[in-house]
Parts: structure tokens; C-alpha cells; sequence
């Protein structure tokens, strides 16, 4: 890696995933309208958010300094049939995506976007998570715990929400908040990358 990035998020998760994969950054967090558009698919959506938040950071720190580093960005969200689920703003709302979500299959979308010299990049990578039937004295203790809250869908896998989860197909970095491998692939495409994640000789 040369240099830094600079993260677009304040999320602990995507900071922990970030230095699990020894990639240097700070942080300049952003608040941002995640609203969905009317007719807005996932995709586009989860696209649109993480640009929007990378360049809302860029356009945050040129007001403070001459250069800017690389800015990633991220958003995740839940898919449930063809609703989308954001973060749960109350108890009430967390306890019925929970019940939404017990004993089904549903998808976590998490749109990547990388604004460097050499352009923007944007990507989103999905994921499908099957859940346990859930008794409510479980979602109702769950809620106790306060985990669900700021979480898309109301969970944590990689908190106590996990003892809910059944299978995963897909990328589990990508459902914390921040797809390593597809994270990676952008860094070496923008040459913002070591050794360590070279693949010279292999398939991209």
C-alpha cells in the first residue's frame, strides 16, 4: 500500500475489517440521507449511498486540506422478499424486521465505492443469509441487548445475532459491512495495493 485512505464511515466493523487486512486509513465520517428512492432497486441503491458518501468526505476534507487521499466508502442492506431494511429506528421496527426475517432466507447487499486520481470505482456484492425460526421472547431479548440498533436488518452477524443464523452463501465480510476480497480488488485496480494482495499469475 502507498499511503493511506481515508474511510467514509464511522462503522467499528468496517474500521476492525479494514485492519484485519493491514490496510493503513483514518476516518472522516459523514451523515447522509440513506432515504430510498421511489422504485429504487437494492443495487443501484447500495451503489448510489457508498458513492455519495465518498464524495461527500472528499468534498469534506478539500475544504480543509490541499490533497486528498483515496476515499472508500460502504453501505450495506437488508433484502427481505422485495423489501428493503434499513436500520431499525425503534424497538418496535427492530422487533418486526426480526420477525420478518425468522425461519426465512434473505439477501445483504453492500455497495463499495473507491474515489482516487485515477476515477471512481463502484461495485456491490450480495449475500444470502438464512435464519432460524425465532420465538418473540428471543427477538424481544435480543432487542434487550440493544445490538439491533444502527444495524441493517436489525442484527449483527458477527455479534450475539449470530446464534440466529443458519447458513450464509456469499461473502460474510460483505455482511458485517465491507467485502474484503471485492474491497481489495478496487485498492489494485487504483494501484493502491502491496504485495500481499498481488495475484499476479492468477485469474482476476
Amino acid at each position: 500500500m502507498t499511503g493511506c485512505i481515508c474511510l467514509a464511515s464511522a462503522s467499528p466493523r468496517r474500521k476492525a475489517l479494514l485492519r484485519q487486512i493491514g490496510v493503513p486509513f483514518w476516518v472522516q465520517a459523514v451523515d447522509l440521507d440513506e432515504s430510498v428512492q421511489p422504485g429504487e432497486a437494492p443495487l443501484p441503491l447500495v451503489k448510489r449511498l457508498a458513492l455519495a458518501k465518498a464524495h461527500t468526505a472528499r468534498n469534506e476534507i478539500r475544504e480543509n486540506a490541499s490533497e486528498v487521499a483515496p476515499v472508500l466508502a460502504a453501505d450495506t442492506i437488508v433484502v427481505a422478499g422485495q423489501k428493503i431494511l434499513g436500520k431499525p429506528r425503534s424497538r418496535s421496527e427492530a422487533i418486526s424486521m426480526l420477525t420478518r426475517l425468522s425461519g426465512c432466507s434473505h439477501q445483504v447487499v453492500t455497495g463499495i465505492a473507491l474515489l482516487t486520481d485515477r476515477g471512481t470505482q463502484a461495485e456491490a456484492v450480495v449475500s444470502t443469509v438464512t435464519f432460524a425460526t425465532l420465538a418473540s421472547h428471543q427477538i424481544e431479548a435480543y432487542c434487550d441487548t440493544g445490538e439491533p440498533f444502527g444495524k441493517a436488518g436489525a442484527y449483527a452477524i458477527q455479534g450475539i445475532g449470530a446464534s440466529f443464523v443458519r447458513y450464509i452463501s456469499g461473502s460474510y465480510s460483505g455482511i458485517v459491512g465491507l467485502p474484503l476480497y471485492e474491497t481489495c480488488s478496487l485498492l489494485r485496480r487504483s494501484g493502491l495495493i502491496c504485495s500481499v494482495w498481488s495475484q499476479e499469475g492468477q485469474d482476476e
